[in-house]
């Protein structure tokens, strides 16, 4: 009759072994992606996380700069004026969304494979955005134009 021995491995050892087995065999499931790790330090690509960071960034801050530019000039408001009800807001909207997402795209495929500084990304993203909320605030807009 055998005996069941108890397994004495520690938690760690049991999850370093599995995480072994599972690198040495190829993967079968090809609906689920795993992080990308970069060199053999094991850092993750943060990359497109980046992108879509600093595009997002720079996608609100082209929405203020768009419709300062659109408020304070007649001949830009007139070229921003896609759909007559809504005036000017109707191209500022969709030109910002437009190189929003043309940057996002560009930024991903420019660091789509790399590790870059995060915390300047989203430092340089919070700037953009609270220079958007200024440029959108009416009062401030008004005194950029001298009004």
């Amino acid at each position: 009759m055998a005996m069941n021995t108890p397994d004495v491995r520690s938690a760690t050892q049991r999850s370093t072994e599995a995480a072994q087995q599972r690198e040495s065999y190829p993967s079968t499931d090809s609906g689920t992606t795993s992080p990308q790790i970069n060199g053999a330090a094991g850092t993750l690509v943060n990359g497109p996380a980046a992108a879509a960071i600093l595009a997002a960034g720079i996608g609100c801050f082209l929405v203020g700069l768009f419709a300062l530019a659109g408020d304070a000039s007649p001949a830009i408001s007139h070229m921003f004026t896609f759909y007559k009800p809504t005036g000017a807001l109707s191209g500022v909207t969709t030109t910002a969304i437009v190189i929003w997402l043309l940057t996002w795209y560009g930024l991903s495929r420019r660091w789509g494979d790399r590790t870059v500084q995060l915390g300047r990304i989203i430092l340089a993203s919070f700037v953009l955005l609270a220079l958007a909320v200024l440029l959108t605030f009416p009062p401030f807009m008004d005194l950029l134009q001298g009004k």
